[in-house]
């Protein structure tokens, strides 16, 4: 039994996350799929993170168990082979042995991007937010750091959360403007379900005038569901990264 570890990158608009669903297909899915036409094996393939139907991923680590001897290159152009025409990639492929793509790592990143234009998104249509109306990137990055730190992230969870407990600690999130993008970079070890694109939401509102930092960090405080302003869509949300130690999978941002 060899233990490979896969760096993945995916369009996720076809999909309803990255964890097989039932009543969809999953990311999770297509690439046990490959591996089952592959080898014959059905295997569990983990990931450092899930995410929601519509999310994307530039490198997102993740690892299966597989009995047929292989070598990484041969699996990695097997897997990607029967895995067109489905927007999903396998960029690197490597043996890992004693190496868990969720439970041994220590940090997640991701990046928003919003585009900031009145005309319709074309190439971006379902790859990014488009909000018409100016926004204040500064502005937007002064009140991010009010969520910087440990917090109850309650405001900021999805109602269909499973974690046990809201209490997250926020290591970074920055807000920059590129041209027309706005990117908000977010790093954690983890995150509850929603956190960031509940958090972007809210800093849009601060963009375009309509909250105040202060309006942000009382949204926080609430520590109720209730009190948030604005849920992002999944389409400007990208995995961009997980940190591991003596290893580290995914862009420097």
């Amino acid at each position: 039994m060899t233990r490979f570890r896969f760096t993945v990158e995916y369009d996720g608009r076809p999909f309803m996350g990255w964890q097989r669903q039932a009543h969809g297909p999953s990311v999770q899915g297509a690439i046990a799929a490959a591996i089952m036409d592959i080898t014959g094996e059905t295997v569990e393939v983990f990931a450092s993170g899930r995410t929601d139907a519509g999310v994307h991923a530039h490198a997102m680590p993740a690892h299966a168990d597989i009995e047929k001897t292989i070598t990484p290159f041969r699996l990695m152009e097997a897997i990607n082979a029967r895995l067109k025409p489905q927007p999903v990639a396998i960029l690197d492929c490597a043996e890992a042995p004693d190496w868990h793509a969720r439970f041994d790592c220590t940090g997640r990143r991701y990046r928003y991007r919003i585009v900031n234009r009145r005309a319709p998104l074309t190439f971006d249509a379902g790859l990014a937010w488009r909000v018409p109306t100016p926004l204040d990137a500064d502005a937007m990055h002064a009140a991010a750091q009010r969520l910087v730190g440990r917090h109850d992230f309650t405001t900021f969870r999805s109602a269909q959360c499973q974690a046990s407990s809201p209490l997250r600690t926020l290591d970074r999130l920055d807000v920059t403007r590129i041209g027309e993008e706005i990117h908000v970079v977010a790093a954690a070890r983890s995150f509850l379900h929603h956190q960031v694109r509940s958090m972007v939401g809210c800093l849009k509102m601060v963009g375009s005038g309509q909250w105040s930092a202060d309006d942000l960090a009382a949204a926080l405080a609430a520590r109720d569901r209730d009190a948030l302003g604005l849920n992002a869509p999944p389409d400007g949300l990208y995995f961009v990264g997980a940190i591991y130690p003596k290893l580290s999978v995914g862009f420097t941002l």
